[in-house]
């Protein structure tokens, strides 16, 4: 299974079908039942030709009229099994769709939930553009696909079973013939799909590039008129455009010249069934109306059979964007929750020769770090951009994993646990990250505040509100708790999005605090209020938040207990400002204080 599943993704795709087996089989049985139907409706057709042709359908009485009991007879059956199967056949389409549809929004949703199972690193390397095509094309192209199953493959095959059953059983010969050459015909056309694959994997890659670019210009709108670029970028976007407008016409001229020649394979059938079965009644082995019903059913076959070259396209299409949904699917976050329990009491962080390497090699952004933060302290991290601030910030909620040492949560007095063994979910309510990127969904205040604390009261989104001294903020939106913001918050200034931010981070009263930058937007005396605020905030069992403030500013700095000076991966100094002021010359560059 895992052979055929790692070589044939679109498969996996059916697969999915399993979870809904009544639906399914049901699916399979009507169409069962108009395809092999259309063949006994075709003998029926010849039947009735053939008492025409007998003069049995209309026959002139001895008093001159004409009696049409045979006739009305034929009219009657044929116009019940016709009405019959196009109900059926209309039944199983709509339900092919409901399935598939339903088959599609489970793709879609396993994407989206992987997606957010996955670590940031996988993110930092895979671009938004290519989630959102993964999500949107891939998964319409196989829908695509699983419409196409049911519509043109099961449909197909049981047509070729019983057009080709009917036909030899009028002569083995007058069925063979047309069987060998729809055979070879798929053969030529299933030939080609590995082309059209690679091709249609060109196309995805710069479908991808298109959604990037597209993204990057309407999520950096500010930053493209600040510096006057638009022309810039506007023909930057012609040209992905331009180059996926020629991937995707390559593809189609391969498609279209190639297709021809296997369709007309096939259609060589219509002409052996004319000549050889003419030739059968002549020699009275079949009769004429056995003939017309030979030819109705190779008109349908190969009529049939030559759609399999838009099917094959759909299919070839629809296995690469099945590989790449697959690739998404499979991939592992590259770290999993632990199962123990944090302890109850508060909690600190603890980190052991502590290692983080570059994604994609090139060296350590943290090397033998070592450091303790003890429950209830506040601590700045200072350094140089690019000494790895950031990725500290990450670790400690385990956003991102170590890759050497140890990272640990506790206290001397309850011990230390390693954060790989605990809980994950767990980890995240209480050790919180609140970025300098503040980001707001597009939706009202109290559902982006209760994100952290899903049954918060109106007042407990007021006090968060209050806290991060943002109340001025919710006096100023006209639906109050209940204003919808804009994309990504865009109504609301810098500052008031980091206040907003902070209070989310709040109201679920984390044990420890991680501000990463996240009050660089604010003027001193909201940033010495809000720290305040923080300082003062006791948790339910009664002690403070624990504070780390990954900071660049003096006026954060001095709200610190104690300052820990990051450089080459490892802390080169640690001590309270005035200390490090007063003997720390590196310090006193980074922060451009006087030497005096």
């Amino acid at each position: 299974m895992n052979a055929i599943s790692t070589s044939h993704p679109l498969w996996r795709c059916l697969g999915i079908y399993r979870e809904m087996p009544k639906r399914f089989f049901l699916t399979a049985f009507l169409f069962t039942v108009v395809n092999l139907s259309l063949s006994g409706q075709q003998w029926l057709v010849g039947r009735a030709v053939h008492d025409a042709e007998q003069g049995k359908a209309v026959v002139r009485l001895a008093d001159g009229s004409l009696d049409f009991t045979v006739a009305w007879h034929w009219l009657a059956i044929l116009g019940g099994v016709a009405l019959a199967r196009g109900v059926v056949q209309y039944a199983a389409g709509i339900l092919a769709l409901i399935i598939g549809q339903e088959l599609l929004s489970t793709l879609r949703e396993r994407i989206l939930a992987q997606v957010q199972r996955l670590d940031l690193g996988f993110h930092w390397q895979h671009g938004v553009g290519e989630m959102v095509t993964r999500t949107t094309r891939d998964a319409d192209k196989v829908r695509d696909a699983l419409v196409s199953f049911w519509r043109q493959v099961f449909d197909t095959a049981l047509v070729i079973v019983a057009s080709v059953g009917l036909l030899c059983w009028y002569d083995i010969q007058l069925g063979l013939v047309p069987l060998a050459l729809t055979l070879l015909g798929i053969f030529i056309f299933v030939a080609q799909t590995d082309r059209l694959v690679a091709l249609d994997r060109s196309v995805g890659a710069a479908y991808d590039r298109v959604n990037q670019d597209l993204s990057e210009g309407i999520n950096g709108v500010r930053v493209i008129k600040a510096f006057a670029i638009e022309p810039d970028r506007v023909e930057r976007f012609r040209e992905q455009v331009d180059i996926f407008a020629e991937q995707a016409r390559i593809a189609l001229a391969y498609s279209a010249s190639r297709i021809p020649l296997p369709q007309l394979v096939v259609s060589l059938g219509h002409v052996w069934v004319l000549l050889y079965g003419a030739e059968l009644v002549a020699e009275g082995k079949i009769n004429l109306g056995e003939l017309v019903a030979s030819l109705l059913v190779v008109t349908t076959l190969v009529f049939r059979v030559e759609g399999i070259g838009r099917v094959m396209q759909t299919f070839a299409d629809a296995r690469s964007s099945a590989a790449r949904i697959w690739e998404l699917l499979d991939a592992e976050p590259a770290f999993v929750s632990g199962q123990r329990p944090l302890p109850k009491a508060p909690l600190g962080l603890k980190l052991t020769d502590v290692s983080v390497a570059t994604p994609g090699g090139g060296g350590d952004i943290l090397h033998g770090l070592s450091l303790a933060i003890q429950p209830g302290e506040v601590v700045a991290i200072v350094g140089v951009t690019g000494s790895g601030k950031s990725t500290l910030a990450s670790l400690f909620a385990r956003l991102l994993d170590v890759d050497e040492g140890l990272l640990a949560v506790g206290s001397d007095k309850t011990g230390w646990r390693d954060v790989r063994r605990v809980d994950l979910g767990e980890l995240r309510k209480r050790v919180h990250v609140a970025p300098q990127e503040s980001f707001l969904f597009s939706d009202s205040l109290a559902d982006n505040l209760r994100l952290a604390k899903p049954d918060a009261s109106d007042a407990e989104l007021r006090e968060a509100l209050a806290l991060a001294a943002a109340e001025e903020v919710l006096d100023g939106l006209p639906h109050g708790l209940e204003t919808r913001f804009g994309d990504r918050g865009v109504t609301l200034s810098g500052g008031q999005r980091q206040r907003v931010s902070l209070a989310r981070a709040l109201i679920g009263k984390p044990d420890i605090l991680i501000l990463d930058d996240a009050t660089s937007a604010l003027d001193a005396v909201t940033e010495r209020t809000i720290l305040n605020n923080i300082r003062r905030l006791k948790r339910a069992d009664g002690h403070g938040t624990t504070l780390i403030l990954i900071a660049s500013k003096l006026s954060t700095i001095l709200l610190a207990d104690r300052v820990l000076m990051l450089g080459g991966g490892r802390i080169k100094a640690e001590g309270s400002h005035e200390a490090l002021a007063r003997t720390n010359a590196e310090y006193r560059d980074l922060l451009g204080l006087d030497h005096g």
